[in-house]
């Protein structure tokens, strides 16, 4: 079995079974206690008629050989079975198919698809009957023809019985057999002879199935590449040996499913120290916010308890006044998580880092909105639906203590109402529901699942119904978008106020001392008043200057600014900042991670067109770009080539985040899905810029100096730690891969030093044992070389396809720095977040630890 380096892992000589066969070498006759020479008969390897040989030899030396012999003899079977299982896999036409119960579905399919047609499958729906993609099409379409032309057949369609011996021969166990159908597909005329026409063809089928647009554009070249490799002789064909014996050598040597394929995690019991060591600073936060909630609640229930309005209206009162002292803590603390500057200086200046876990502010601002939701509910409900009640029916007798505090008795709900402490707590709680209610819908809807109930699904309004949930949904989701939620939470400012208002016109208080609303919140208040104002001061005088463009093509095409930096715009990489282009909105800031390193003299962000905003931002600078020879990006070079409402941004920042901890770790595990690499893009370009600034120390003559740009890096020698750092970065489309070509370039260039290892993996490519893969697999090796450069990315970095299997990467790294903590940095969709934490927490014993931080979107 071959580790995700491609180094060789043999089995553990201290482990091996002592239950040898008897073609093993065995020793037979008495034994000597005592270790010395006796006379043995040995069975020497060699056949079954192998002769006895009497020998005197040292007992105890016979056994140590003989334990070598059997251990290499081990090793080589090893070695063996797992070349025989790379080849054994290598051509799968039948994907995940490929058991003996899939027949069972393909002819449930087979009769869904032939139902209108007689029972007979024509070639266009081969594809989808055999389970493949619409992508894989034209790949289906050859494999058809293939399999007709083996078989002499020419008619079109074909029959289930055909149909299953078509199957019974894509998905044969022989690797052999596969091979020689997957030739069959290239050499369409079956001459033996494969002609730079049908190579260019086989490269544009598997190009589209896997959904790599660039391979498939310069088939043409790659045809060509091809035939001169194994044309050597100019005939103007290739001679179909050469490919199979290349096929073959390409299926041989590729880690089939080794480390590219998807994989499960084992799901072990979550044991509550891992627990505890992954969630402590969140723990003893959450404890200590809900115990002074609690102290507060039971200080204010008791205190009313004991008051003259308990025997009018009872344990509800006490409830209300408990619920409204812990509003006015959570309505002060809540504005302190949104405070970013001051979020930004405690982590980068202080250590409390160490016990606070800054990274979870937005959770926590969630959470004590949740807090919010419940003490409104509980304080409005006391209220409106008992405390007011009780005293518009109290007896005169009973009232006469409220009076003090209500004036005369209250005939109805109108006259309590009406009150300034009525109509402010009223409005306040429309508004609380309003920008809850459109912050939870950000998030979007999904269709409801009508399939469970089975009498409404065969009834014939399901599809109609169906059919306008789904856009109903779509519609709602669309409208709620950033701005909606940016808007409705400004009504949080109205909110405040009447706060204030409300807890200065209190029925029950009159000394003014005892009104202590304006005391909880004056702090947060000036506090987050005190940041905007910076915000606006800063964006205002310190605005970003457009240096370059460039737009990325794509599903969801990506636009990358480059920037002039400003003179203190001090960050660390993983950090990120808000940006605000007054061409697409004159309000509207969004965040973005710096993908430029600290000693860069400029900024760099990567927008992906995903939202309202960024879909706008990425078309008025698209338009403004011009196409880049020889590819489809388009490029601005300069600010003159950009219109003068473009050239300058606002930016805020920086502010702090996970990934800005990875120089406290050695070892480092960057894992970046699609546009989530961002942040670690910036973290691998600083310690690019530190290995280049060492170099240069190193290297520096006696009168030379470091370059300014190195020279003046933020990350100082004695504070850089990592020493090791491997990128995971998986994305679907092969158009993303170019993004940071300059990057992945940087790195393979200075890989002699160890220091770097970076894996990309394109999902949308099937894996190396898929036949749809295969020759790309085959292109993308001889390719590589060849040029030195990867044809699916373009970069100097070789691709990866499916996904990473992450229990055999952390195994890797796990085995390869026993004893160390490392840093697990990921950033994307939280789709792998499961999966990394708990493969964190299994792989961490006494001696190493794997210490997981996320960032998601």
């Amino acid at each position: 079995m071959d580790t995700d380096d491609g180094r060789s892992v043999l089995p553990d000589n201290n482990n091996h079974d002592h239950h040898h066969s008897d073609k093993a070498a065995v020793g037979s006759g008495p034994v000597n206690k005592t270790g010395g020479w006796k006379t043995v008969q040995l069975n020497v390897l060699g056949g079954a008629k192998a002769e006895g040989v009497t020998k005197t030899v040292n007992v105890a030396e016979v056994g140590k050989r003989l334990s070598r012999i059997q251990d290499v003899a081990k090793k080589l079977m090893s070695l063996n079975a797992s070349s025989k299982q790379s080849i054994l896999n290598g051509f799968n036409f039948s994907g995940k198919n490929n058991h003996p119960k899939a027949w069972i579905a393909l002819e449930k399919r087979f009769d869904e698809l032939t139902m209108k047609t007689g029972g007979l499958l024509p070639s266009s729906s081969f594809c989808k009957c055999i389970g493949m993609n619409t992508d894989s099409d034209k790949f289906a379409e050859d494999l058809f023809k293939s399999l007709c032309q083996r078989r002499g057949m020419t008619r079109d369609p074909i029959n289930k019985i055909l149909f299953k011996e078509f199957w019974e021969e894509i998905s044969n166990q022989s690797f052999d057999s596969r091979l020689q159908i997957y030739l069959a597909m290239i050499d369409k005329d079956n001459d033996g002879r494969i002609t730079e026409e049908e190579m260019m063809e086989i490269i544009k089928a598997s190009a589209s199935a896997n959904k790599l647009p660039t391979i498939e554009k310069d088939a043409e070249k790659y045809a060509a590449f091809i035939k001169e490799k194994l044309d050597p002789e100019t005939l103007g064909y290739i001679m179909i040996d050469k490919l199979e014996k290349l096929l073959k050598d390409a299926a041989t040597h590729n880690d089939i499913g080794e480390t590219h394929g998807s994989s499960e995690s084992s799901r072990q019991q979550f044991k509550l120290t891992h627990f505890l060591h992954d969630n402590w600073k969140r723990c003893w936060v959450i404890v200590l916010w809900i115990a002074i909630m609690v102290g507060l609640f039971t200080w204010k229930y008791i205190q009313y308890k004991h008051r003259a309005v308990y025997d009018v209206l009872g344990p509800c009162v006490c409830i209300a006044k408990g619920a409204a002292e812990t509003l006015k803590l959570n309505m002060a603390i809540m504005l302190l998580p949104v405070c970013r500057n001051t979020i930004t200086w405690l982590r980068n200046k202080t250590k409390l880092g160490a016990v606070v876990p800054f990274d979870d502010n937005i959770n926590f601002h969630q959470v004590i909105a949740v807090a919010i939701a419940i003490g409104v509910g509980l304080h409005a409900i006391s209220h409106l639906a008992c405390d007011f009640p009780r005293l518009i029916h109290a007896t005169e007798e009973e009232y006469k203590p409220m009076q003090q505090f209500f004036g005369d008795q209250p005939d109805n709900y109108w006259h309590l109402v009406k009150q300034v402490e009525g109509y402010t707590g009223i409005i306040m709680v429309g508004l609380i529901i309003i920008a809850f209610t459109l912050a939870w819908l950000r998030k979007g809807l999904k269709l409801p699942s009508l399939t469970r109930f089975n009498a409404f699904k065969n009834s014939k309004s399901y599809n109609s119904i169906e059919k306008k949930l789904t856009g109903l949904i779509a519609a709602i989701n669309k409208l709620m978008g950033f701005n909606v939620f940016w808007y409705s939470h400004h009504l949080f400012v109205i909110v405040y106020a009447l706060l204030i208002v409300h807890g200065i016109n209190l029925y029950l208080t009159k000394e003014w001392y005892k009104k202590t609303t304006w005391m909880y919140l004056a702090v947060p208040i000036l506090l987050y008043a005190c940041e905007r104002l910076k915000r606006t001061f800063r964006s205002r005088f310190d605005p970003a200057r457009i240096l370059k463009v460039a737009a990325y093509p794509g599903r969801e095409g990506v636009l990358a600014l480059r920037m002039t930096k400003p003179e203190n715009f001090n960050y660390k990489s993983g950090e990120y900042m808000f940006v605000k282009c007054v061409a697409v909105s004159p309000f509207e800031w969004h965040p973005f991670s710096i993908t430029s390193a600290p000693s860069d003299d400029y900024l760099s962000v990567h927008i992906r067109a995903l939202g309202d905003w960024t879909k706008k931002i990425n078309k008025i600078y698209l338009e403004a770009c011009l196409p880049d020879e020889g590819s489809e990006i388009r490029k601005a070079d300069s600010p003159e080539q950009i219109p003068n409402n473009l050239r300058v941004l606002k930016i805020d920042g920086p502010y702090g985040a996970p990934a800005q901890d990875y120089k406290d770790y050695e070892v480092v595990l960057l894992v970046g899905l699609g546009i989530g690499a961002t942040p670690m893009i910036s973290i691998v370009k600083d310690i690019v810029n530190n290995i280049k600034t060492k170099e240069e120390k190193e290297n520096a003559s006696v009168d030379g100096t470091i370059s300014q740009k190195n020279k003046l890096s933020p990350t100082r020698e004695h504070e850089f730690k990592t020493k090791r750092a491997y990128f995971y970065w998986s994305t679907k489309e092969q158009n993303t891969l170019g993004w940071f070509k300059d990057v992945m370039d940087d790195v393979a260039e200075i890989g002699k030093n160890d220091v770097i290892e970076i894996h990309n993996y394109c999902t949308s490519v099937y894996e190396e044992a898929d036949a749809r893969s295969s020759l790309i697999t085959m292109l993308q090796s001889l390719y590589y070389a060849e040029k030195g450069v990867d044809i699916v990315s373009g970069t100097r970095v070789k691709t990866h396809f499916a996904r990473p299997n992450w229990r055999k990467v952390y195994k890797r790294i796990a085995d390869n720095h026993k004893g160390s903590k490392i840093g697990v940095f990921y950033c994307g969709s939280p789709v792998v977040i499961k999966e990394l934490k708990e493969l964190a927490s299994e792989f961490s014993d006494s001696s190493t630890t794997f210490e997981f931080h996320k960032e998601n979107f």
